[in-house]
């Protein structure tokens, strides 16, 4: 840099350090500009150095500091901790005179404000200290008053000796070392008692000086913390503070995935269902062709499968078929094309080394472990990806349902860890939600028993017992699974719990009501019910009005199925039943309506026993209804998230447990055609929530 107007007098003043400075490099301005900050501070940086040296007792380290400063000139600014100390030193003073003066209310009072409760109150050295201190006060008139005591001020102190004995004291009560002093207040001259000879010993009282002493300088230390200490933990604490931030953006983001996944999933269901329906309708063309004629019957059943909730199932059911076009205004007002993608198989997995750490494995390793095998479940296509996820998990018996030994993966269920007991009982519910899951997990009578001990004993995890319900619930499709269930009493706990609705989840109200429904439906069912009509009938007409109207379906058929019984009739009609269903029928919606009419018929008839429905003494399984429901509720509200650095999900399962590939294809069990729900009716057949809400019993 050079300076055209500069004379050559101005050179020579300014001298040969201005004349180099002029033409240094940029870096060196920019490291004299940094240095010029340091030098500001420099004064006020040494007194925080100086300040945690004396803190942490580097003495001969201090000393040095200090007069290697000094020499070189460097004033060291106080960084705030001289002041602490000196008021710190005046506190102790002031401690300590109250206690050598025996003016207790002075001492308690600076012991409370300047002693930290959370030292007072969980620090054992502190409690018998404290203890000690309330002793000297109580005798000090006794040890250090000049002849007789005034009797009126001793009883004050003893007074208030015995108000911390009952408050604050009492938690030293069952101490060895402190129980005889219990006494004291009750003994009318401790002086001469041998209990408490000690406390008129010379030696006491300078003793506890001592303890009292050490005690205060330790106190007062640690609330001295050195400005550099501070600087360090608020640096650190910052950092820390954005990594979660950054973890917690990073695990929502994994969570809209998995909600978006989920969206796809159902979308790809639409599609396969949208591609049979035209393989159909192409043959079906090709058969007009040769003069075969297609019925209304046969495009309303089309409809029907193109429509996979329940308010579009009901507009199928009412479409006008003898009308042209007005199907196929309705198919392309509520169906758009969708681009199906090829879905590549999951990696495969090695199931012994993950049935080993689900048994031996920490408590969080075992959540975690669960969580990541019912998220592959859950969040896998439907269709072959699912379908050979559940077959992988069966085929390696991942929830030791064949297994005999003591320790299986089954017991978890039992575990102490209520995140482990509450993702087993997930797990399980997803299986339930598939059929061929639950044709494996009813190959062992032990999984019954463990669900029902688990429904009965759950009380703290909501979502557990949840589950548990869930999983129930849907093994009542089964008729074995019933018939057990219904043996086992869960009747009566099921009426039990819905004595009180407005104290359950909708999930839990939900699959109680469609449990009770199910094991209604059989005969047995019906007979425990007669038992217990009037309770049965007062829990079902309460649900009745319910504004939860999920749960409508299965309390009508509930309802409709033990009015098959005369006795139960009976009851209804002493405790005026069709009077309450009357009531219904005027604020109901049509479908309500005519349900409840059937109701009302059924309550009117004279018939010994409805002989429609099955009866328990043909226990041959049928086939299911080859449905699969798998609800979003199964991954609702996650107990546990991963820490920084921590492996979950599928990442978990990839990187710990990975297998030789060993995917298997298995023909898919088909169940007979679905036997539609027409509407009008109560439910007559077993059902499930999710399977009833999406079109049509499971």
């Amino acid at each position: 840099m050079f300076y055209p107007h500069a004379s050559r007098g101005d050179s020579q003043e300014f001298g040969t350090e201005a004349f180099a400075w002029c033409f240094c490099p940029v870096e060196t301005c920019w490291d004299r500009s940094t240095m010029g900050d340091i030098l500001a501070h420099e004064s006020e940086l040494l007194g925080i150095v100086k300040e945690y040296l004396d803190f942490a007792e580097f003495e001969d380290t201090l000393k040095t500091f200090s007069k290697e400063c000094k020499i070189k000139g460097k004033p060291c600014k106080s960084a705030g901790g001289s002041v602490r100390d000196s008021k710190s030193l005046i506190i102790q003073k002031d401690l300590l005179a109250a206690f050598d003066s025996g003016d207790q209310k002075v001492f308690f009072h600076l012991w409370e404000e300047h002693v930290p409760s959370s030292v007072r109150d969980g620090d054992c050295v502190a409690q018998k200290l404290e203890f000690y201190l309330h002793i000297h006060f109580a005798i000090y008139l006794l040890k250090h008053g000049p002849g007789r005591p005034d009797k009126q001020e001793l009883d004050e102190r003893i007074s208030y000796f015995r108000s911390y004995l009952e408050t604050r004291g009492a938690a030293l009560s069952q101490t060895t070392e402190f129980l005889p002093f219990y006494a004291l207040p009750f003994v009318p001259n401790p002086m001469v008692h041998p209990s408490f000879k000690d406390l008129f010993q010379d030696s006491w009282t300078p003793e506890l000086k001592l303890k009292l002493e050490k005690f205060l300088a330790l106190i007062f230390k640690a609330n001295s913390t050195p400005k550099l200490v501070t600087i360090y933990q608020e640096n650190g604490q910052s950092n820390k503070e954005v990594l979660q931030q950054l973890h917690q953006q990073l695990v929502e983001a994994e969570r809209r995935s998995m909600t978006y996944l989920k969206r796809y999933n159902k979308i790809q269901a639409d599609y396969h269902n949208l591609i049979g329906v035209t393989a159909e309708l192409v043959d079906s063309l090709e058969a007009t062709v040769s003069g075969k004629m297609i019925t209304p019957e046969y495009l309303q059943s089309v409809c029907v499968r193109l429509f996979s909730n329940q308010m579009r199932q009901s507009l199928a059911h009412s479409v006008d078929f003898t009308r042209p076009g007005t199907a196929s205004t309705m198919l392309r007002a509520s169906l758009a094309p969708v681009k199906l993608k090829d879905v590549p198989l999951l990696p495969s997995l090695d199931y012994e080394k993950l049935k080993k750490d689900l048994i031996w494995g920490s408590d969080r390793l075992k959540a975690f472990l669960l969580q990541a095998l019912r998220w592959r479940l859950t969040t896998s296509h439907p269709g072959e990806q699912r379908e050979t996820v559940l077959q992988a998990y069966i085929s390696n018996d991942l929830l030791d349902c064949h297994s005999h030994s003591q320790r299986s993966v089954l017991q978890l269920l039992n575990s102490k860890s209520e995140a482990v007991r509450q993702y087993m009982a997930r797990l399980i519910n997803a299986f339930a939600s598939l059929a061929e899951g639950r044709l494996y997990l009813a190959q062992n009578t032990k999984v019954l028993w463990l669900l029902e001990g688990r429904l009965k004993e759950e009380d703290k995890d909501v979502i557990a017992r949840e589950n548990v319900l869930g999983a129930l619930q849907k093994f009542s499709l089964r008729r074995p699974l019933q018939t057990a269930m219904i043996r086992d009493g869960l009747i009566f706990w099921l009426i039990d719990t819905l004595k009180e609705p407005d104290c359950l989840s909708d999930y839990t109200l939900e699959y109680s009501v469609a449990l009770l429904m199910n094991l209604c439906l059989r005969s047995a069912g019906k007979n425990m019910c007669a038992k217990v009509a009037g309770v049965v009938l007062k829990v079902l007409s309460d649900l009745l009005g319910h504004e939860n109207h999920e749960i409508q379906p299965y309390v009508n058929g509930a309802l409709y199925s033990i009015l098959s019984v005369p006795s139960i009739r009976e009851e209804a009609r002493a405790m005026g039943m069709e009077d309450i269903l009357r009531c219904f029928v005027k604020e109901g919606n049509a479908e309500m309506i005519r349900q409840i009419e059937f109701i009302i018929k059924q309550l009117n008839s004279e018939e010994l026993m409805d002989g429609v429905l099955e009866s328990d003494d043909d226990e041959e399984e049928e086939d299911e209804e080859d449905h699969d429901a798998m609800e979003a509720d199964l991954d609702k509200d996650e107990l546990i998230q991963p820490q920084l650095g921590e492996l979950s999900g599928e990442k978990l399962l990839t990187t710990e447990y990975l297998g030789i590939m060993t995917h298997t294809g298995k023909a898919r069990r088909k169940g007979p055609a679905g036997v539609q729900w027409g509407g009008d009716e109560p439910l007559r057949r077993p059902v499930t929530p999710g399977g009833h809400r999406s079109g049509g019993p499971a």
